[in-house]
């Protein structure tokens, strides 16, 4: 800050009062509560003012220079404060506590709590429909440690990883707004990309001191209930992050009542490059339009699409929890029941965040009554699931409860329709509390005294213009035209002076106006208390609360998909336990919903013996389309969705892969080829048997020989030693003859037809290789002037010439000891500065003069 001694006693006390607590908060901004507006002084407010786009100004002098002043007002600071969380800042709300009719110098402030990203409750700072997730990283024994916490339902997750590829892919798929860290941390190349990084002490990680934390926390002797007690360098990481969230929201957790081990065993793995080139649930353009999860997501409540994103981030391996969710999606479907629930689940509204602001005292009085609003919502949907259930819905009724009684307290308590704030008064219903209702008579029932003194003032004075009134400012007052004012009794006291009028007091008329606000400030303040004593009567009730709303969330989820399933007429998978993928006339979610014209549905059939596809065809043919609708149906199985397909029967995947296009990462250094050499090195690393792995257009990055040879052994790679269910997209018609090499592999290809100068895309799989590229055809369409399609028609009918005599040359080399003939030389002169162009690097003119070089290359 100002003094590095701290010693501020050149300050005024004001000043001193708000340097003592911004020197505990140095490396945060500090909203310090000033009447009507929360103030920033020196650093801080410089930097709120770029941040907020608010004026600088000044405020009193600091060696000799003003002090940078900002400001933003305390009934708009929601805003404010949304946009600092948005920008990765965290803010320390520092407010009056003490009474300035009682204090001396600065009124008492102190913390009352700190807005961070990751750990925000307020409905008004949060992205409804994604998780706000806050992590905590640790590295120890070559083991990487990740610990979540949402904060807006209290759920609190562990995980341990091997190595950087597994903790990058899990912090890419959980994407935490805010990051806390060792200050020893080694590998902050993993984090530069995030926002809200926090650097922590050391000793915040120790391992005792985070088993007795989270023990205290959950109320528990050990931690073998939750089945983490063996993850230590995991439980390092939670404990330091338990710590940061009590340090911020400075009052009890009790919604953060269980930790859980997530293993990777549980889930199909998705890597970083796969999970964005799938478009899961952001486009590569950054957006959530075209999105699987655009389509998927119809859910009636915020808490069930931020679980359906859940789910589609972290697919599940077979098993039975699978299984259940798919059963209880084809009974919602066969009943109809979905269209029953529907109106109901609108009505249940965000109980998840609803009830971590009830556990963090925070809940307004709108949320309160949303939260009854929903609770009277659960007995109509138990009775639905009850009437239809056939065995499916046992699990979801046994952790939905019935909170008929708590409906009925907070429907005694809460008015239909209360202010936004409790602070405003008249939240809490008349008939609930005796003595509140007794303090609003007085201070409202009294309209019949003013009545009655005014009438009798009129008639003593004579005065027809005299009446009484009200405002907050000057309290209640007698008024009188000024054409009367004259005829004021010697008793009444002037008490201000308007334009056209007088206003007066009188003792009788103070008497009273002392009562009524003694009697309204005695409302309010108790009102605050009955206030506060709801959030007791409820807090024993939130464990089972939680466990409800998490339940009602899963619910709708699968009415959800039940729903996608009848309008996109999808169909339920099987599941097999051989290693295969067999789908019949199968669509891309996302493709058939956003083409004008009908989808051209194809088949797919992987399994051990038909392991590797090489699939070719034109570019714009529909491959890409063909192998990423392959991995999202396989997704989409395994969430518990009916899939886009005639049939689909889907054998165990461990890990699903997409090597689909490559872009520059300039920032890193690396170029389009390294990317796409990285992905690929990933990809022979990781992939199993059980691995669904797509590759589309590998080694183009490079000369023609160097890619080609590098696309032939990654496919002999992953065809011979790993055996992986993949889908292999290539341009490069040598490798149509791996299948004449090696068992296992087979051709196929997307289908298109020439008409003259014209190609029509069949988008039909075919088996068998391609009998040509397009290429040209797919140039002409794309805009290429005509004059360059004929240049190059040329060109290539005299490279495929040179290319067929140079391979009868080369077949007749070991007999033909002749010198070289001059055309030879040319041709091979010819065929090298070919070898050395890379069309993708060319612009049009450029082309048009290589060619011309070539020419004349040929007729030197």
């Amino acid at each position: 800050m100002m003094t590095q001694d701290n010693d501020f006693s050149s300050y005024t006390p004001m000043m001193q009062q708000y340097l003592q607590i911004k020197a505990e908060y140095p490396d945060i901004l500090l909203f310090y509560r000033m009447g009507d507006f929360y103030e920033l002084f020196f650093d801080d407010a410089k930097r709120a003012s770029a941040l907020l786009d608010i004026s600088l100004t000044k405020r009193g002098r600091s060696a000799g220079e003003p002090i940078p002043m900002a400001g933003v007002p305390y009934h708009a600071v929601e805003g404010y404060l949304a946009k600092l969380v948005q920008l990765g800042e965290s803010v320390a709300i520092c407010e009056q506590i003490g009474d300035p009719a009682t204090t001396k110098g600065p009124v008492e402030r102190q913390i009352v709590r700190i807005v961070t990203p990751g750990t925000i409750s307020d409905e008004a700072l949060l992205p409804e429909r994604q998780d706000n997730l806050i992590a905590c990283i640790y590295l120890e024994k070559q083991t990487f440690a990740l610990a979540t916490l949402d904060m807006t339902s209290g759920r609190f997750q562990i995980s341990e990883h091997r190595n950087e590829t597994s903790i990058t892919t899990e912090l890419q798929r959980l994407s935490p707004v805010e990051i806390l860290y060792p200050e020893d941390f080694a590998f902050m190349s993993l984090l530069e990309q995030y926002k809200g990084l926090r650097r922590r002490p050391t000793w915040e990680f120790e391992l005792g001191t985070a088993i007795k934390l989270l023990n205290k926390q959950f109320g528990t002797q050990d931690l073998k209930g939750f089945g983490v007690e063996k993850a230590l360098v995991a439980l390092c990481a939670a404990g330091c992050l338990l710590q940061y969230a009590k340090e911020t929201q400075r009052t009890a957790l009790p919604h953060i009542n269980s930790i859980s081990l997530a293993q990777e065993s549980d889930f199909i793995i998705i890597d970083v490059a796969s999970r964005r080139n799938l478009e899961l649930t952001q486009n590569l353009a950054g957006g959530t339009e075209n999105t699987l999860a655009a389509i998927l997501d119809r859910c009636n409540t915020p808490m069930g699409s931020r679980l359906l994103k859940r789910w589609i981030h972290q697919p599940l391996r077979q098993g039975k929890q699978l299984l259940q969710r798919q059963n209880v999606v084809k009974q919602l479907l066969h009943t109809d029941l979905y269209t029953e629930l529907k109106p109901l689940l609108q009505q249940i509204s965000d109980m998840e965040r609803i009830l971590a602001r009830v556990a963090l005292r925070s809940a307004r009085p709108r949320d309160l009554t949303r939260l009854r609003h929903g609770l009277a919502q659960i007995p109509k949907i138990i009775a639905l699931l009850k009437q239809q259930n056939q065995g499916q819905f046992d699990l979801l009724l046994s952790q939905i409860k019935d909170f008929t009684e708590l409906y009925q307290l907070l429907n005694q308590a809460i008015i239909e329709t209360p202010p936004l704030l409790i602070r405003d008064g008249g939240v809490i219903a008349s008939g609930y509390n005796a003595e509140l209702d007794e303090w609003r008579d007085l201070a409202t029932g009294a309209t019949q005294f003013l009545e009655n003194l005014e009438t009798r003032e009129r008639q003593a004075t004579g005065i027809d213009s005299l009446k009484i009134g009200f405002n907050a400012v000057h309290g209640y007052y007698i008024q009188i035209s000024r054409g009367q004012a004259e005829k004021a009794p010697a008793h009444y006291i002037r008490r201000q002076t308007l334009k056209n009028a007088e206003r007066f007091i009188i003792p009788e008329l103070k008497n009273h106006e002392d009562k009524v606000l003694k009697a309204q400030g005695a409302a309010l303040a108790l009102e605050k208390q009955l206030y506060e004593e709801l959030f007791e009567m409820l807090l024993p009730h939130l464990a089972d609360l939680q466990l409800t709303s998490l339940a009602v969330a899963e619910l709708d989820v699968l009415a959800n998909l039940a729903e996608r399933a009848e309008t996109l007429n999808y169909v339920a998978p099987t599941f097999s336990n051989k290693i295969e993928i067999n789908i019949q006339q199968g669509r891309h979610p996302v493709v058939e919903t956003v083409l004008q014209q009908p989808f051209i549905a194809n088949p797919l059939q992987l399994n051990q013996q038909r392991h590797l596809l090489i699939i070719t065809g034109p570019n714009m043919g529909g491959k890409s389309t063909y192998m990423r609708q392959t991995a999202l149906i396989t997704l989409m199985a395994y969430i518990g969705s009916f899939v886009p397909a005639d049939s689909a029967m889907i054998g165990p995947i461990d890990r699903i892969f997409t090597r689909i296009g490559a872009s520059d990462d300039l920032a890193s250094g690396r170029s389009t080829f390294m990317v796409e050499m990285s992905e690929m090195a990933n990809i022979l690393h990781q992939a199993t048997a059980n691995s669904l792995v797509l590759i589309d257009e590998i080694g183009r990055g490079t000369s023609t020989y160097d890619g080609l040879s590098l696309a032939w052994a990654c496919a002999e790679w992953l065809a011979t030693q790993l055996q992986s269910l993949t889908l292999f997209a290539t341009h490069y018609f040598e490798l149509t003859a791996l299948p004449k090499q090696l068992s296992g592999c087979m051709n196929i290809h997307l289908d298109a037809k020439e008409h003259g100068d014209t190609i029509a895309f069949m988008h039909a799989v075919q088996e068998g290789a391609a009998s040509k590229s397009y290429g040209l055809a797919v140039a002409q369409l794309a805009g290429v002037p005509r004059p360059v399609i004929q240049l190059a028609k040329q060109k290539l009918k005299q490279l495929e010439a040179s290319s067929q005599q140079l391979s009868q040359t080369s077949q007749q080399a070991e007999l033909d000891f002749t010198a070289p003939q001059e055309t030879d030389i040319r041709t091979t002169a010819v065929l090298q500065q070919l070898t050395d162009l890379d069309p993708d690097d060319l612009t049009p003119k450029q082309a048009l003069a290589a060619l011309y070089q070539l020419k004349q290359l040929l007729q030197s």
